[in-house]
Formats: C-alpha cells, structure tokens, sequence
C-alpha cells in the first residue's frame, strides 16, 4: 500500500470514530479497536490526535463527545425543569446539613438550590459547580472550594482529570448529587461519562452520600455508570414515589425522605 492511500485510510478512520463518539457520546478503546480492526494502541495515538484538534476529549479507557458537551441539557433548560420538586428536595437537604460540615454540592441543578437555600453559617463547601459557587459567594461564613477542571458549557462546571486529581485531596462529611438514573439493580447513571466518574470519586471520599432525585429518575437508566445504589446511605426525593420504591430502597438500608409537596 502506497503511502497516500495509508495516509486515507487513516483520515477515513479517524473521521469515523469521532462520528461515533457523537453518536454514542462514549465510547470505549477497546470496542473502536473491534470496530476498526486494528490495535488498541493505533486507536490511542487517533484519539490524542482527534483531541489535539479538539474534535473529541479522551476519558479513562476510551473518549467522549464535545459535541454540544456530551449530550447535556443546557444548565437554563434543566433549572426550569421540575422546578418545584428540586426546590423542596433542596430545602430538606440543607435540614441534614450542620454547622461546621465539610460537604460536596455536584454540578446538578439540585444542588444549585442546596447552595441557594442554604443560611450563611460556618461551613465548608467542595464543588465542581460554578453556578453553586457562585451563590455560596454571597454567604460570608461558608468557606467555598472549586475543584477547577475542564470547563462544561452546557453544565456550567467543571469535570476531567484536574477536577478528580482536586477532589483527591479532601476527605468530606456529605456528599449531595444528583444523577439522570436510578436503578434498584444497575445502579445511578448519567449522560455524561466525566461527570459520572467526578460523582463517583465524590461518593468515595464522603463520610455519608446523600443522593436527590425526584421520583421520575427512578426505573430509569443512562449511559454512564456512577456506582451501585448501596452506596447511598440516604436519598431524598419527592411525594410521588411508589411505596414499593420505598420499600425496596430501606430494605437495602437506605433512609428515604420525602420532600415537602409542591406549593
């Protein structure tokens, strides 16, 4: 083979795989060295070229979309979205919350109106979150903490390998996220591979992982796995949860409360 049909071929590859890895909004290493039949390692050297040109972002094991970033709702989109559900999740959030906590908001819209709802009191706050951020800085007493990253437009926060070498660092009392899905087997998930990961480094290093969701998420799934459900030692969500739901989640020893109902 002469060296400019290698040089198309090439071209041809790499033009597909980041065609997948939009459609996909994931993919792994390994699958694109099944597709393409060839070696793991070519499809290494494709994706750190194809992130040079910023045509993709490669992730552990593989890469993700930067296609209107990984597929997310626009931050503007989600806040509107079951607004009133998140608020009253939010303000029984901050019920557990005590003076002197070291705690962790994530990127979720959720936790924006934790951070919103919360009284300015001695605290320390870890996030990803520029929006939440941003609102602790109106509060005095609360000591606020940005992990830095690679920024999300879409999301307004920040996630990639700066962001979990940040998180590395602290060890807290509560965790508070949110996720796309929760799976009474498979576990939570979300639609951002990065995102999944900085959650799931989050879980890690908190004493108790509070999750808050409204009971729309529940039976449902996404791409990217955070951890399984038992890692939750609490969820909070709204009234219209089953009462098998329930049952179910404080059987595997998870405490459920349940929001305030919508004014």
């Amino acid at each position: 083979m002469r060296k400019g049909q290698e040089f198309v071929l090439v071209a041809e590859r790499q033009k597909k795989i980041v065609e997948l890895v939009n459609e996909r909004l994931s993919i792994r290493v390994s699958e694109l060295s099944k597709i393409f039949s060839v070696t793991e390692e070519t499809i290494r050297r494709d994706l750190e070229k194809l992130e040079k040109e910023n045509l993709l972002m490669r992730s552990h094991g593989g890469a993700v979309s930067i296609e209107k970033d990984q597929g997310e709702i626009s931050y503007l989109e989600r806040e509107i979205t079951n607004a009133e559900q998140k608020g009253s999740i939010a303000r029984a959030a901050v019920r557990t919350i005590e003076p002197g906590d070291q705690i962790i908001l994530d990127a979720s819209t959720t936790a924006w109106y934790v951070a919103k709802e919360l009284p300015d009191m001695p605290l320390t706050v870890l996030t990803n979150s520029i929006k939440a951020a941003i609102e602790l800085s109106k509060k005095e007493q609360i000591k606020v903490i940005s992990t830095g990253g690679t920024l999300l437009s879409q999301s307004l926060s920040y996630v990639g390998p700066l962001a979990e070498r940040s998180l590395g660092m602290y060890h807290v009392n509560k965790v508070f996220l949110s996720c796309k899905g929760v799976h009474l087997e498979k576990g939570l998930s979300d639609f951002n591979e990065l995102q999944a990961l900085l959650k799931k480094q989050m879980m890690e290093i908190a004493d108790e992982r509070i999750l808050m969701v409204d009971s729309s998420k529940f039976g449902t799934r996404a791409f990217s796995q955070i951890a399984p459900i038992s890692k939750v030692d609490c969820v909070i969500t709204d009234s219209n949860i089953d009462e098998q739901t329930i049952k179910l989640l404080e059987e595997k020893n998870i405490k459920v409360i349940i929001a305030d109902k919508p004014r």
